[in-house]
């Protein structure tokens, strides 16, 4: 567990929990449960702020709130869509790992810098390859320790709820015309189309009042004379011998 002094040291660059979740050891074998089948240390509680678990701990932290760690390239990552409802991850590179974004949590230093990228962790000096100024979250808060003001952990409010970063944008509603407008009002129109000698009709409506309302049956369409079309057709064109 950590102490009060911790916690007070800790809540000046983020959540009580933030550092030592990085700072945990995970996928070793829980010294509660190794004698059981699929004992790793995986998770951990933010309530709790203590050591990482295993699925078997979860029985006492009920309620809690657990993220799972996963591992990628011998690197711990944190799903986005888990993290970010506690934490503001902005600024952070993140990536698409089985179809998921995640994030890492501990600095990766890179030996050597890839050709042609411009853009760096400040913190390690890994390549990024968006316009973001971090590699992982431990890279970010040493950003903080640095004196950097700009950067926060602390979610932005809207609505007086945290922003969800992935949360999907609800598409405005187009305009209606005045037309859709028109039969909403007065659904009981009558549609007038008149045929002209080119083909091209002409539609109008006008409203339904009276006994016309009760009868909504589509009237009976003309008849056409096949009769009186031409059915000759032209000479069939043969190729000479």
């Amino acid at each position: 567990m950590v102490s009060p002094i911790d916690k007070m040291e800790h809540q000046e660059f983020g959540p009580p929990w933030l550092i030592p979740m990085i700072k945990a050891d995970y996928f070793i074998t829980c010294k509660f449960h190794g004698d059981a089948n699929k004992s790793e240390c995986n998770l951990y509680c933010l309530d709790c702020c203590g050591n990482s678990l295993c699925s078997y701990c979860l029985g006492h932290h009920k309620d809690h709130r657990v993220v799972q760690i996963r591992r990628s390239s011998y690197h711990n990552v944190v799903r986005v869509n888990e993290i970010q409802r506690f934490l503001d991850i902005s600024c952070v590179q993140t990536y698409i790992i089985n179809s998921a974004k995640i994030v890492f949590l501990n600095e990766r230093p890179q030996p050597r810098p890839g050709k042609g990228v411009t853009n760096h962790c400040e913190i390690c000096g890994r390549s990024l390859v968006d316009a973001f100024r971090f590699c992982s979250l431990g890279c970010k808060l040493n950003g903080m320790k640095r004196g950097d003001r700009e950067l926060s952990f602390t979610q932005k409010m809207r609505h007086g709820h945290a922003y969800d970063l992935d949360e999907p944008v609800t598409p405005k509603k187009g305009k209606r015309s005045n037309f859709y407008n028109q039969f909403i009002e007065n659904p009981m129109f009558n549609f007038n189309i008149n045929y002209g000698r080119n083909g091209n009709s002409d539609m109008s409506c006008s409203s339904i009042s009276g006994d016309e309302a009760t009868n909504m049956s589509p009237g009976t369409p003309p008849i056409f004379n096949h009769r009186n079309s031409s059915r000759r057709k032209g000479i069939p064109r043969r190729a000479p011998f």
